[in-house]
């Protein structure tokens, strides 16, 4: 699996000690993540994308959800969030970007960690919804990354694919007008639906026996 993390990694040293001390400017994290950017786009044309900021230490015997981020700035402290993949939703705060706020972290002096994004495909609540409303994020993410990454995007890889993540086993149908469409999930309880354009085209109802808790958009 292609992690758009990866693809457009930038490495920053986490300058800290187990009592948390300062690591970097807000505002740096924010623009090595391209959050400044992706949230600049017109509403249309990330609407159907959630995307993650993805803090990776480079000491693999760090687990990325051990990771503690917080910003200090004028109002106290903020805590990030992070799930156990080290991820969180950072929207950028302009007042905190206006203030110059700081970010402390937990680890030892001389780590570090990779800084980049992943994104993920807004699911709509419940058990139907039309194709292009989810799997319209597969084109809307490589057009995302074409404006966001700039010279990167050569780096990242081309969307293609919706992984749809579930807690226990689960299916999917597309009712397509030649049939419908029937997908089980595989032992990671995953289902991959690749973009069809004939089906985005035609937006048939999909349905599903649980609601996912994840879409990750791939480049598989």
């Amino acid at each position: 699996m292609k992690k758009l993390a990866f693809a457009l990694l930038c490495t920053l040293p986490l300058l800290a000690h187990a009592d948390e001390r300062e690591w970097a400017p807000y505002r740096k994290i924010v623009e090595a993540a391209k959050m400044d950017k992706f949230y600049s786009l017109p509403a249309a044309e990330r609407d159907k994308l959630k995307v993650y900021t993805r803090f990776v230490p480079q000491n693999k015997a760090i687990a990325p959800g051990s990771l503690k981020l917080v910003v200090v700035h004028a109002d106290g402290k903020t805590p990030l969030v992070l799930d156990e993949q080290g991820r969180t939703v950072l929207v950028p705060n302009e007042k905190w970007l206006a203030e110059d706020a700081k970010i402390w972290t937990n680890q030892a002096k001389g780590e570090k960690a990779g800084i980049g994004f992943d994104i993920a495909a807004v699911v709509p609540e419940g058990l139907q919804w039309r194709y292009a409303s989810v799997m319209g994020s597969v084109p809307q993410s490589n057009a995302a990354i074409d404006k966001v990454a700039g010279a990167l995007s050569l780096f990242a890889p081309t969307m293609k694919l919706v992984i749809f993540k579930f807690r226990k086993p689960a299916q999917l149908a597309v009712q397509a007008k030649d049939g419908e469409k029937r997908y089980v999930t595989d032992a990671k309880h995953q289902i991959k639906l690749k973009l069809d354009k004939g089906l985005l085209a035609e937006n048939p109802l999909v349905t599903v026996s649980e609601q996912p808790y994840e879409a990750e958009v791939d480049g598989e």
